[in-house]
This record gives C-alpha cells, sequence and structure tokens, in this order.
C-alpha cells in the first residue's frame, strides 16, 4: 500500500521548545494530530500535589481517544523504543524527566540522556519531543538549580543535534528554527 503524502513529508524527529505556558504541547499535539491515528502520548509528569495532578489531568482532557498514553516519568529510552512501528509518538516533557531523573540520585544521568539520544536515533518516526527551555532567564541562586539548567541545556544541543526540525514555541508562535516549516 502506498504512504499518503503527509505521512512521507512527516519530519522523522521534530524537538519542540518553549518557555512555562508558551503553547508548546497544544503546537506539538497539533504536529502528531496530522499524522494517521492512532497516536501514542508518552507522558513523564508525575502527580507530586494537587496542583501537578490539575495540570495532568487538563493535559489528559485534551486527548481522547485515539490518543494512547504510557506513563514514563523515568523509562523514557524504552517507552519510546516499544512504541509500534511507524505510530505517531509525541514525549511530553523532557525538561520532567530529566527532573524525576536528577532528583533520583541513584540514577546515571550520563547513562540515561545516551539511552535517551540513542532510542530516537533508532526510531522511524515520527515522533515529536517537547521541552522548556529554561537558559533564557536569570542564573538560579542555588546549585541544583544551576545544575538542571545546565543539563537541560547540554540535552537540548545534543537533541536539536539529531532533529530533522526544531522548534520555539513563544506567545503560543511557533518559530522554526531548524529544518523546513510546516
Amino acid at each position: 500500500m502506498p504512504v499518503p503524502d503527509r505521512i512521507r513529508a512527516a519530519p522523522r524527529l521534530t524537538l519542540v521548545l518553549g518557555g512555562a505556558r508558551s503553547g508548546k504541547s497544544r503546537y506539538a499535539e497539533g504536529l502528531i494530530e496530522a499524522q494517521p491515528s492512532p497516536w501514542r502520548y508518552v507522558a513523564t509528569a508525575q502527580a507530586w500535589d494537587d496542583e501537578m495532578a490539575a495540570r495532568i489531568a487538563e493535559h489528559r482532557a485534551r486527548r481522547p481517544a485515539p490518543w494512547e498514553t504510557v506513563d514514563a516519568p523515568r523509562d523514557l529510552a524504552s517507552a519510546i523504543r516499544e512504541a509500534p512501528a511507524g505510530r505517531p509518538v509525541l514525549v511530553d516533557c523532557l525538561t520532567l524527566w530529566l527532573t524525576n531523573a536528577m532528583l533520583d540520585e541513584a540514577a546515571d544521568l550520563a547513562a540515561e540522556v545516551d539511552s535517551l539520544i540513542a532510542a530516537c536515533k533508532a526510531v522511524p518516526g515520527p515522533i515529536v519531543l517537547v521541552s522548556n527551555e529554561v537558559g533564557f532567564g536569570i542564573v538560579p541562586e542555588n546549585a541544583l538549580a544551576r545544575r538542571f539548567r545546565d543539563e537541560a541545556g547540554r540535552l537540548h544541543q545534543r537533541l536539536a543535534t539529531i532533529a530533522d526540525r526544531v522548534v520555539l514555541v513563544v506567545a503560543g508562535l511557533p518559530m522554526t528554527i531548524k529544518g523546513d516549516s510546516e
């Protein structure tokens, strides 16, 4: 059976960056929904408190069937590798995954990032990765926050290198900074 043009035209790997409440998740969902369903949503958030539980519920409410949600707060590489071949995958969000990994003091962060990069290289796509751009702000006052900002920046650089398209979303407006625009 021939592959429809819209599937052929979708980049294999897209990285969507933006600040908090920038519209990056809605934009990324739209990229995935432009592909034939079913769609896989890999969620990295954990509900540590009521406010975070409400955020998670809001995101889930936006994704009725045919979205399939897979919770992967820690083993993100496996969740990406285990997606059925050719199924569009959305990962939201890398900075929450990074937070989870950094707070797990037993984690080998470098090895986990390497595993994530390898998984992203291995999947046929399309895959859309969402992450918070945290490097535009002031230098944080504590060592953990500075390390997080630095690790996120390094992660984004590595992913941007292998991504076919990188988009920065500001105030709901997507700006393509690598690859073809839609």
